[in-house]
């Protein structure tokens, strides 16, 4: 126990450990220890946690006495079942993973889910005490208690107790809130982590327990203190200059940026016109030939330099000379080059290729993906999961997996098709987190062939992605024989190598598929461009050949693309900014907040979302900066590896809350208001005009005599099917509480609905209107006749619906 003379505590303004002049101890509200005194450098308060040999002889307040003795005094006999342990409780975060886990552990073993976080900071307030080195302020939320009070009963009747929970920080915190919250005894208490839902997985975890890491824990309690001291702090701001409803986030923030200012590039983008060269050429043995075979070659160099071909005036004398001048080869080059395969899955590559290759957004991507790692019933295995743990930024793969991975490849390609030894990647991210594997299937024998029957069409295809990517990456390079041909141009009088013009030729062709075999990444970075190879294979060095026709193309630079969430997510990644668990939400986040929308399934900044960057890159620069982000992001990575947190959060807070000072006087408030659209149509109740108004559910219709009149109407989403009623156009509506349904465009002159989506379409048994009924049924709204939708070339019809 310590000794108050010799007691040290953190000074926030000297920012180092001193020792606490006129320590007084004292209980705080919860009942813990701690000790209130003073820096004898600064004159600073210092707070520390902890008990001292001073408490001994501090009356501790009642709160401290649980309310629960009475439940021990209703019986000695309920005093004995409580001392009576017997089995083992494995507490993991997801329903659907405790399914699955308890078909591996059998008797003896209760697995029981804690739904998500068991606790949280208040909503309602900050909930960190930022002049007691930032304390958290914890809750359980109402509907949590419950489970939190079965956990706890669970918790004392158990032997021992196993936190599952997943192997990362998030997990990590989640175990740590557990115990604490159903206060479980420590020494029953210890900690498995595994990377995959498989049996032998779990019982290999089970043999190597350990305690719960809180340098984990704390590297996410600061990242969630620093998220929450931004937010709460921010937003508010927000709210009192702009406008309510919005919100800033640490992360979130910055990544509206990068589209800011992309969208800023393109706007300010000047195109710029240039030309290249090229030739068709043929080799003069076929020149008495009608159809003479041809290849191409492009200008290279003139005179040694790159060309400047700007305009058309800058390339006809070039031609006038070209034409007249001798085309002869001047250098042949023939080499075999190999193409590797894309390494397995992270969670970046993965949000990346779904999005490119299969059309889902991240969240989506992630819901489904959870889903294929909890587990999922296939049949005579029952539930099992089928995919390695999701976040991760780690491109390594355990030998095993590779073993596996080897044989089927042999099995089903040939031993020409694995590599000599197995490949090891490394990761393009700046600082991945712990020694995960890359997302991988949990057994390469589970083809998307064999499950094609037990998941939905899109974790089928998900799966398959996974899988095949795996597979892909175990598997040999593809071979290719390369040829470049130098060609010099010029007078026959110059000498060869001394001629102005340089032509070159390049080509390919692929000898050896390899992984290509299989699976091929849909924007390789290594993938030859000019394809297969036509340069003639006979070429030799001196061999004149004929001119066939110059071909000048003219060009223009283009501007930088609009970020897709796909390359949002490379952006973030490379940029070190989040981690593999926060991508998806960041870009939810900001598309709910109305900071971006999709245009032409790109991202782009709307009105508000530049104004409030604007605003905030201003006056806080720190928080905005990518470079800022990216190193705190840094700082929690040390923090998981042992360094003091409270230092971190302080070094960022002290100069954000004076800048907070500064930003809360200086900014006016901003006057949001413009003149509204004009709908073009009179208000029935007034006769003004209607317009176009934002509301807090998204664009509406309302008189432009407001607040006089009060008329309003929803915008008309027509689905394109005539009402059969009056022949009126049928739009989606919205009852008050959201429920979607279908009216007449024409109501309440015609008073039509349906709850069910009409398709248009006319019934073949008895002529009456079809409706959509579920994801792939019709239904007919006269005879009641139920028809399956088709599939056609693997995408539903009622898709388009």
């Amino acid at each position: 126990m310590t000794d108050q003379k010799s007691l040290e505590g953190y000074c926030l303004k000297c920012k180092k450990k001193r020792k606490i002049v006129d320590p007084l101890p004292e209980w705080t509200s919860n009942g813990s220890p701690a000790t209130r005194g003073s820096c004898p450098v600064c004159g600073g308060a210092i707070y520390k946690m902890g008990r001292t040999i001073a408490h001994e002889d501090l009356p501790k307040p009642e709160i401290t006495k649980k309310p629960k003795k009475k439940s021990k005094k209703k019986s000695t006999n309920s005093q004995k079942k409580q001392t009576r342990r017997s089995g083992n409780l494995v507490v993991v975060e997801s329903p659907a993973k405790a399914r699955t886990i308890g078909r591996y552990l059998g008797t003896g073993y209760k697995v029981v889910s804690s739904v998500g976080h068991i606790r949280d900071l208040l909503r309602s307030r900050l909930s960190v005490d930022v002049e007691n080195s930032y304390e958290p302020e914890y809750r359980v939320p109402n509907d949590k208690r419950k489970i939190v009070k079965e956990l706890k009963e669970s918790a004392a009747r158990a032997k021992a107790v196993y936190l599952a929970t997943d192997p990362d920080r998030e997990g990590e915190a989640i175990a740590w809130h557990i115990v604490e919250s159903a206060e479980i005894d420590p020494q029953i208490t210890t900690r498995i982590e595994f990377q995959e839902i498989t049996k032998t997985a779990i019982q290999g975890a089970f043999q190597k327990p350990r305690a719960v890491d809180m340098d984990r824990v704390n590297a996410q309690q600061a990242r969630r203190i620093l998220d929450r001291l931004v937010g709460y702090k921010l937003s508010p701001l927000l709210w009192r200059k702009v406008r309510g409803r919005l919100s800033a986030g640490r992360v979130q923030s910055v990544a509206v940026r990068l589209i800011v200012d992309r969208e800023r590039e393109i706007e300010e983008f000047v195109a710029e016109e240039y030309w290249t060269l090229e030739a068709e050429l043929s080799q003069q043995k076929f020149h008495d030939e009608s159809d003479r075979p041809a290849f191409k070659a492009r200008l290279h160099k003139l005179n040694g330099s790159d060309p400047d071909l700007a305009t058309q005036e800058d390339v006809e004398p070039h031609l006038r000379i070209l034409e007249a001048a001798e085309w002869t080869v001047a250098d042949v080059r023939r080499g075999k080059r190999n193409r590797k395969p894309a390494a397995p899955f992270t969670t970046s590559t993965l949000q990346q290729e779904a999005s490119r290759k299969l059309g889902f957004n991240s969240s989506k991507i992630m819901r489904i993906a959870q889903q294929l790692y909890e587990g999922v019933d296939i049949g005579e295995e029952g539930s099992v999961g089928l995919v390695t743990y999701i976040r991760t930024d780690s491109v390594n793969v355990a030998s095993q997996a590779q073993d596996d991975a080897r044989s089927h490849i042999i099995e089903k390609f040939g031993s020409d098709y694995v590599p000599d030894t197995p490949p090891k990647y490394r990761t393009k991210s700046k600082s991945a987190q712990e020694a995960h594997e890359a997302i991988r299937p949990t057994s390469v024998n589970r083809s998307p062939k064999k499950l094609k029957s037990f998941l939905s069409r899109d974790q089928w295809r998900l799966y398959r992605l996974i899988w095949e990517r795996f597979v892909a990456s175990q598997m040999a390079p593809a071979s290719y024989l390369t040829v470049r041909v130098d060609i010099r141009v010029g007078a026959k009088n110059i000498e060869i190598k001394k001629r102005p013009y340089l032509f070159r030729s390049t080509g390919s062709t692929l000898v050896f598929k390899g992984f290509l075999m299989l699976y091929e990444e849909s924007l390789p970075s290594d993938k030859p461009e000019n394809g297969e190879s036509h340069v003639p294979a006979d070429l030799n060095k001196n061999e004149l050949v004929d001119l066939i026709r110059l071909l000048p193309e003219q060009h223009f630079t283009q501007a930088p693309p609009r970020f897709s969430e796909a390359s949002l997510v490379r952006e973030l990644e490379e940029n070190g900014i989040g981690r593999p668990s926060t991508y998806a939400s960041i870009i939810s986040t900001i598309l709910s907040r109305g900071y971006v929308d999709y245009y032409e399934k790109r991202l782009r900044p709307t009105e508000i979302g530049e104004l409030v960057n604007d605003m905030l890159v201003e006056y806080f620069p720190d928080v905005m900066s990518v470079d800022f982000t990216a190193r705190l992001e840094d700082e929690l990575d040390e923090i998981a590896q042992g360094k003091p947190w409270v230092p971190v959060i302080d070094e960022f807070y002290q100069p954000f809350a004076l800048r907070l000072e500064v930003a809360d006087k200086a900014i006016e408030k901003v006057d949001m208001r413009t003149e509204p659209e004009p709908v073009g149509r009179d208000c029935p109740e007034c006769g003004n005009l209607l317009v176009y108004r934002e509301g807090r559910f998204g664009r509406f219709i309302g008189c432009s005599n407001f607040p006089e009149c009060r008329h309003t109407e929803q915008v008309l989403n027509k689905i394109g099917v005539i009402c059969p009623q009056d022949g009126g156009e049928v739009v989606e509506k919205r009852t008050k509480k959201g429920r979607k349904f279908y009216g007449c465009s024409n109501y309440p002159e015609c008073d039509w609905t349906s709850w069910k989506r009409p398709l248009g379409e006319l019934c073949s048994v008895c002529g009456g209107l079809l409706f959509q009924k579920g994801r792939n049924k019709t239904v007919c709204s006269q005879c009641g006749d139920e028809q399956s939708i088709p599939e056609v070339e693997g995408d539903r019809v009622a898709s388009k619906f």
